[in-house]
């Protein structure tokens, strides 16, 4: 099985069988992900290569655990092996790894906007038979009316006021790597509704050199996902996933189910678009 970043910068090869795959929704990861949540396989560390690994720069998510992202275009890319083995993010596999989602883990941090539509196991944090901390959420505290979002670190904040012009989940094959998750999440806002209050000197843009509007923003400290601002369209588009606040808004479609990951079931009801929406 064969996975790599957006921009190629970083890949990597499994040999062996996938042991599990796991959606999970804390904090954390959907910060990180800029997704509803994250989707990560574990395999044995035996058979894991990993190329472009000077490319990754990381973070410590917690005292002692790093997690990894390309440092050009913010792909989260596998941690280090540890006892073992290695969490590879399913968002970047290029084929089918022929293992599908088993649970859901954390739902007790889920994403307000988001409801989970399958019938999979739900666990509040860890899966019964894993002796790990459970860290709490970063708090976030605001006043007034504006929705505010942050990275995952806290270096880059920001906040938009009004209604969004758009809420939908995009499963395009940029987005799925570009997110390192089964599906982007994303809102849109004109451009003067939003506004960084904190560390927009720490924001890194991306753009495919094929693309015509495709980007990704993430912050260079931390690799969680950002807004990300489009002056040709006016439009800003903002990861949900980044939110603090419940925007109030919902995703109201899929979009490019065509290319929809092929271990990824679409569970919820609302409308599908083999490419864009009418």
């Amino acid at each position: 099985m064969h996975a790599a970043c957006l921009c190629g910068d970083v890949s990597w090869d499994v040999g062996a069988p996938l042991l599990s795959l796991s959606h999970c929704h804390c904090s954390r990861c959907r910060k990180q992900h800029g997704a509803a949540f994250a989707t990560y396989a574990m395999a044995n560390a035996s058979g894991f290569r990993i190329q472009g690994e000077e490319r990754a720069s990381r973070w410590e998510s917690s005292p002692g655990f790093f997690r990894r992202f390309c440092r050009r275009c913010g792909s989260v890319v596998p941690g280090e092996p540890a006892q073992g083995s290695v969490f590879l993010p399913a968002g970047n596999f290029d084929g089918d790894p022929g293992l599908r989602p088993q649970l859901h883990i954390f739902v007790a941090s889920k994403a307000p906007w988001y409801e989970i539509p399958d019938a999979l196991p739900r666990f509040a944090a860890y899966p019964p038979g894993i002796d790990a901390a459970v860290l709490p959420d970063r708090p976030h505290a605001h006043a007034g009316s504006a929705v505010h979002g942050s990275c995952a670190c806290g270096a880059v904040a920001f906040e938009y006021e009004g209604a969004p012009i758009l809420s939908r989940h995009c499963h395009c094959g940029r987005c799925r790597k570009g997110r390192s998750a089964a599906h982007a999440s994303n809102l849109g806002v004109k451009l003067a509704q939003l506004r960084f209050t904190r560390g927009e000197e720490r924001l890194a843009l991306y753009k495919l050199p094929e693309a015509r509007f495709f980007g990704q923003a993430f912050c260079t400290a931390c690799g969680g996902k950002l807004p990300r601002l489009d002056a040709s369209r006016d439009l800003a588009v903002v990861p949900m996933g980044a939110l603090d606040d419940d925007p109030g808004a919902r995703p109201s479609e899929h979009i490019f189910v065509g290319s929809k990951a092929p271990w990824f079931t679409i569970a919820d009801a609302l409308p599908q678009h083999a490419e864009h929406s009418a």
